[in-house]
């Protein structure tokens, strides 16, 4: 039930792999982006700017880690209310990059914002992070709806593979490029205000050049519609309505969208707040946290790399419910870590299902999407992510205040999300759910 594509013996050239028509270095240009908006989620959701605002602008007020979470959830709420609209009007009009410009100019200004906040500007980070996180999720998701596009197949689960270890390698040189910026900083007496700004100046060029490629180079690759008959926001409308009517016969795309939105809650937790869960529980001070993440994006590029051949190989169920295995460990070697050389290990293990969880879920999407509306289903795959975001960091956040600020225990509570999801994924056959998608394949 859980299997997908066939075992064959893996081609070597990346032209292989690839949909007639496409160059090669369109894929990288795709790729290239998962290398760009990469840096934005390690630096500013993960490592540095999530720590800055609960220890710095919120001063560690009992609600500073509660509030953060209220600003992400805020973005996942405006992403999960315009990606299926904007996948829809993309899918209506055959175009996408004009949707993926302009998400991404959302990010930088937005990450640009994060420099103008200072020790109590609570009201004015939320402000950034809400406009910067919405335009990294609306980009997150149309730049995904290109993948089945561009790879054939059997060969989606390397070719995300590789995009997504690209962008844990494009996560570590922007939080490379920081460590190096901070630790200076420290050298000469600075702190967290001082240094925090450059932080966010770095991760926002280094977004905008690395995207440079995906917005230059990466053609459409999809029919080109004659334009609507009203309004494009109509015929967007009406392309979802049609898609919630007709579309109950996908229930395995249903199923696997309800299993990432199950899972993705637990990674949420450990992107948003793993930095915090470092500090707070096992004391490590900023230096220690960026080499920790630094360290970790490199397992994670390592699981995703390695997880799209698994994928191929084995099928789409089987390689993500591995992944599933793979974060329950993790969680149990979390809670039971009292040194930080077993915190290391916990931190490994998670980058590893991490970069596997996460490609082979976008994978899975592409091979059971319905052709004629890819961008809108990758749509319904940011609400799931978005929805992920909103849920999972809130249940931390509240399971702190209700353990009273314990984050070894609400760190526990984690692993019923991965549990949801291995249980609902049982339900998802991979084979039955791609008939669905092709009918007349």
């Amino acid at each position: 039930m859980l299997g997908g594509t066939a075992s064959r013996p893996a081609p070597m050239n990346l032209r292989s792999l690839l949909q007639p028509g496409v160059r090669q270095r369109e894929f990288w240009s795709w790729a290239c982006y998962d290398f760009a908006n990469s840096s934005y989620t390690t630096v500013v959701s993960t490592a540095v700017f999530n720590v800055y605002f609960v220890a710095t602008v919120a001063a560690d007020r009992p609600w500073a880690t509660f509030a953060w979470t209220l600003a992400v959830s805020l973005a996942a709420a405006v992403v999960m209310a315009l990606g299926p609209l904007i996948g829809a009007a993309a899918d209506a009009s055959g175009r996408k990059q004009p949707w993926l410009r302009a998400s991404t100019l959302a990010c930088v200004v937005g990450t640009l914002g994060l420099m103008a906040v200072g020790p109590g500007d609570v009201a004015l980070a939320i402000v950034f992070v809400v406009i910067s996180a919405v335009g990294f999720g609306l980009g997150e998701g149309v730049i995904a709806a290109w993948l089945p596009l561009l790879g054939r197949p059997h060969a989606l689960g390397r070719l995300s593979g590789y995009g997504w270890a690209l962008g844990y390698l494009g996560g570590l040189a922007a939080l490379a490029l920081c460590l190096v910026y901070v630790q200076v900083a420290q050298a000469r007496g600075a702190g967290a205000a001082d240094f925090v700004p450059g932080c966010m100046a770095i991760t926002a060029v280094f977004f905008a050049l690395a995207a440079l490629p995906g917005l230059l180079v990466l053609g459409e690759h999809a029919p080109q519609r004659p334009p609507p008959r009203g309004s494009l926001v109509d015929e967007a409308f009406g392309r979802l309505h049609r898609t919630w009517r007709e579309g109950i016969h996908l229930t395995d795309l249903r199923r696997l969208l309800l299993t990432i939105a199950g899972y993705q809650s637990g990674v949420a937790i450990v992107v948003a707040l793993a930095a915090i869960y470092a500090q707070q529980a096992m004391g490590f001070d900023t230096a220690d946290t960026l080499e920790l993440v630094l360290v970790v994006n490199i397992t994670a590029a390592l699981g995703a790399f390695a997880f799209g051949w698994v994928q191929d190989r084995i099928g789409h169920g089987r390689a993500l419910k591995l992944s599933l295995w793979l974060w329950l460990a993790m969680v149990a070697t979390a809670y039971f870590a009292t040194t930080r050389s077993q915190f290391w290990v916990a931190a490994n293990l998670a980058g590893i299902a991490m970069g596997a969880s996460q490609s082979a879920g976008r994978a899975m999407v592409a091979y059971l999407s319905p052709p004629d509306r890819v961008a809108e289903y990758f749509g319904l795959w940011s609400v799931a992510m978005r929805i992920a975001t909103i849920v999972g960091p809130i249940c931390y956040g509240l399971a702190t205040i209700v353990l009273a600020g314990n984050h070894r225990l609400a760190m526990l509570c984690t692993g019923a999300f991965f549990a949801f999801g291995l249980v609902v994924l049982h339900g998802v056959d991979v084979q039955r759910g791609r008939a669905a998608a092709y009918p007349a394949a």
